[in-house]
């Protein structure tokens, strides 16, 4: 079973450039950032830090991601990849979609506090860091957000949806209430999600919501 901290070996970063010529020490890094992220917060996380947690060099690090912002948000995408699908599924239905993104979720248990608080402190850390916000954004929420439209545009295409539903704000609907159970603590599992996706998110696709 993976550790709740540890991400697996990658070859090439999310939002980071350069040559990769070691994967192991690529996994090494992103599991340091991920540990000081833990017991220190982003704003008094170091690269040398993480460099002396990952015994590399800060060099080897600047190498591969140019900014601890754009090393951060990558530690975060390769820990989520490891515990869900980051592919919209397509069974033919709505409902099978859905249910096969819920499937694909790792309940979140007592392990799972120290990444808990590493994303609480991103998102704490992001309203004063226009450089980590704009991060996240994009190689962090805005995966979600492609997945979501793509179940949605088939939902659509098979006429299960109507097409003049506006199916914008779904997933940032989604996501938000995520969110408020990380910062309120509440346990984050399949029931909660498929609770979210059978109250909210189907029969506001649908158009089915009581008036």
């Amino acid at each position: 079973m993976l550790d709740p901290m540890q991400v697996p070996q990658k070859r090439q970063p999310v939002t980071g450039k350069g040559r990769h010529l070691d994967p192991a020490l690529d996994s090494a890094i992103l599991n340091a950032a991920l540990e000081g992220l833990a017991d220190q917060g982003y704003d008094r996380l170091t690269m040398d830090e993480v460099a002396a947690r990952a015994h590399a060099g800060k060099g080897a690090i600047y190498r591969r991601w140019p900014s601890k912002a754009a090393l951060v948000v990558d530690a975060v995408v390769s820990w989520r990849t490891a515990r869900a699908s980051l592919e919209a599924p397509d069974t033919g239905s709505l409902r099978g979609d859905l249910d096969a993104i819920v499937d694909s979720i790792q309940d979140f248990g007592e392990g799972d506090q120290p990444m808990v608080r590493v994303i609480l402190g991103l998102v704490t850390a992001a309203g004063q860091d226009d450089e980590l916000a704009a991060a996240l954004d994009a190689n962090v929420l805005e995966v979600p957000r492609r997945v979501f439209r793509q179940i949605f545009d088939r939902a659509v295409a098979r006429g299960e949806i109507p097409a003049d539903r506006d199916l914008s704000l779904l997933p940032d609907m989604i996501m938000g209430l995520n969110v408020v159970s990380f910062v309120t603590r509440r346990t984050i599992n399949r029931a909660y999600v498929r609770r979210v996706l059978d109250e909210f998110v189907i029969p506001l696709a649908l158009g089915r919501t009581e008036g």
